[in-house]
């Protein structure tokens, strides 16, 4: 079992590393939201929900209204609570539907990188960028390593490399990563900036 250090508190990171499912939803959370935050969800969403480890089944099943409130919080598991539990709802249905519920089985069989990037960018909510994100995070920490995964993955897969969620090993790592976050941003603004003249 991965010892992940993604939410940065404790009981959020040993959820993460024991619970596939709880990890795939933290990475469909990242978005719009501080990562730490994004990946301290499922714990929340587990103890609200009165379990241990989060079930694709459970979810797939719950009233929508209840995971809504779930979701809502106080605190909110995301700034989109409403648009996020229906996408939730929706990944916990493809999981059911097409891998016995079982988040571990998106991987478990597949015979390379780019197959799992396919099954991957499949999922409610994941697009080419997540998809990547998340291969290299199951690469780099999970032990999930199938044949051309790096090359799959693009630049997250880098050894080395301080990009993405998938490099986070600690306190450390986060400030490294969010840093290089603001440089990417930044650049993008300058870079539209001088394209329309301001």
């Amino acid at each position: 079992m991965p010892t992940l250090r993604i939410a940065q508190d404790a009981d959020a990171d040993e959820l993460l590393s024991r619970d596939p499912l709880a990890l795939l939803i933290g990475m469909l959370l990242d978005q719009q939201f501080p990562m730490e935050r994004a990946f301290g969800a499922p714990r929340l969403l587990a103890q609200r929900m009165g379990v241990d480890t989060l079930s694709a089944g459970e979810l797939a099943g719950c009233d929508p209204e209840v995971l809504l409130r779930h979701f809502q919080g106080p605190p909110a598991l995301h700034r989109y609570p409403g648009s996020m539990a229906t996408r939730t709802q929706e990944l916990a249905r493809l999981l059911v539907e097409r891998y016995d519920g079982r988040a571990e089985a998106l991987w478990t069989d597949v015979p390379d990188g780019r197959t799992l990037l396919r099954r991957l960018g499949e999922l409610p909510g994941f697009g080419a960028q997540k998809a990547k994100i998340f291969l290299a995070l199951l690469g780099k920490q999970v032990g999930i390593t199938p044949p051309g995964w790096r090359e799959a993955a693009g630049e997250y897969g880098e050894e080395g490399s301080r990009r993405s969620v998938a490099d986070i090993t600690g306190p450390e790592s986060l400030v490294e990563v969010r840093s290089f976050k603001q440089s990417v941003k930044q650049a993008a603004k300058e870079a539209k900036g001088a394209r329309t003249g301001s």
